[in-house]
């Protein structure tokens, strides 16, 4: 069984999808290759030699990889024209972006390959360890903050000095997911005072444990989906949302807004109004900007200035801390694959009948298999 590995074809892009830790663990398998695109590791400074000591073998480019592999491993969507160099049964395993790229879909099913998107594993517990949505968003909560206090024109923290008291900056965080939980903790880290806001009232707790206030709005019935995910709010609660959220982000210094909701476009929280009421020199990071975005004004990829306000809208945030971002893919596809690893037929049994790959392998046969999927593209 050869598991091949890919260089991202996005030149931005700084994280890899398997580091050599991760090819231990796999060659460590009876009967598994590991195929390695010569220049893999060169964004965060691993060298081919590496990943030949730890037992994979070095390959001059992608097509020889795709050529001789059983199973693709890369990060991010690769573009139709590799999709269409891929083999028929042939497993790709990567994020696809399976709710806004029709096209992709289409290329794979026209292929003939296999392909186990990474966002529709489910939170469920056992499949935590795979989770790379999660694992992702933890680091660009981190992040987020990191920038605000970077770009902030006040420190973050209280300071009492000869020269008198310093007040400590007050940061805003918008949804309380895996990145808004990391934000507020990564922000109380550095002294600020916190306040966060979360449709879930179940999260309450999680947000006051980590030393934040907790907004509370009555917005009626709320709730999460079966795997935790925010539910989307109707026009009226929106309202209702925002005449509340109006007074908290024009007190803060920084607000960050995380609030995604699964497979559908990022709803607008923080208007252009309540930007406009801001302190000149506060800050604003949107999370959810590459999904349509939570900040009226915000453009991917871009720091928009708008009347001495900051509004953050850069792209792959868990990127800028490429180490430890690819540290932590490469152990959720690595934790994936030797999950699924029949040691009698020394194979992975991705065809298993199993929630997981029930879940995540959305294109097989030709076909379009996963029920999530199909009921949004009929629709």
């Amino acid at each position: 069984m050869k598991i091949g590995v890919l260089r991202e074809s996005d030149p931005k892009e700084t994280r890899v999808a398997m580091i050599p830790e991760s090819v231990k663990i796999l060659t460590a398998l009876e009967s598994v290759e590991i195929l390695v695109e010569k220049g893999l590791g060169r964004s965060i400074h691993v060298d081919d030699a590496a990943y030949e000591a730890a037992g994979a073998k070095i390959l001059a480019d992608a097509d020889a990889v795709v050529k001789d592999a059983d199973i693709i491993v890369r990060l991010n969507k690769p573009a139709d024209k590799e999709i269409r160099k891929l083999k028929k049964g042939q497993v790709h395993i990567s994020y696809l972006d399976p709710f806004f790229s029709k096209d992709t879909l289409e290329s794979f099913k026209a292929s003939g390959a296999k392909a186990l998107c990474m966002e529709m594993i489910p939170r469920s517990t056992i499949a935590q360890k795979m989770d790379a949505l999660s694992s992702q968003a933890n680091l660009a909560g981190y992040v987020a903050v990191v920038l605000a206090s970077e770009r902030l024109n006040k420190s973050f923290p209280m300071m009492m000095t000869p020269a008198g008291t310093l007040s400590p900056s007050r940061v805003f965080i918008i949804g309380a997911g895996v990145a808004g939980l990391q934000a507020i903790a990564t922000a109380k880290r550095l002294g600020a005072r916190v306040e966060a806001f979360d449709t879930r009232p179940v999260v309450e707790e999680q947000v006051q444990s980590l030393g934040a206030k907790f907004v509370k709005v009555d917005l009626g019935e709320t709730g999460q989906t079966k795997d935790g995910y925010a539910k989307a709010l109707t026009e009226e609660q929106l309202a209702m949302q925002r005449e509340v959220m109006k007074k908290h982000v024009q007190l803060a210094d920084v607000v960050i807004t995380t609030a995604q909701v699964f497979g559908r476009k990022a709803p607008v929280i923080v208007t252009k109004d309540m930007v406009e009421g801001m302190r000149p020199g506060s800050i604003l990071v949107d999370l959810a900007v590459e999904t349509g975005g939570n900040i009226e004004g915000s453009k991917v990829g871009e720091e928009v200035d708008l009347n001495g306000v900051t509004i953050i809208g850069l792209r792959n945030l868990p990127g800028m801390v490429p180490v430890h971002a690819s540290q932590m893919y490469s152990a959720n596809v690595t934790n994936l694959l030797t999950h699924f690893w029949d040691k009698e037929a020394k194979n992975f049994r991705l065809d298993a009948d199993d929630e997981i790959i029930n879940s995540a392998v959305i294109v097989k046969d030709g076909e379009l298999v996963n029920d999530m999927l199909k009921k949004h593209w009929e629709n």
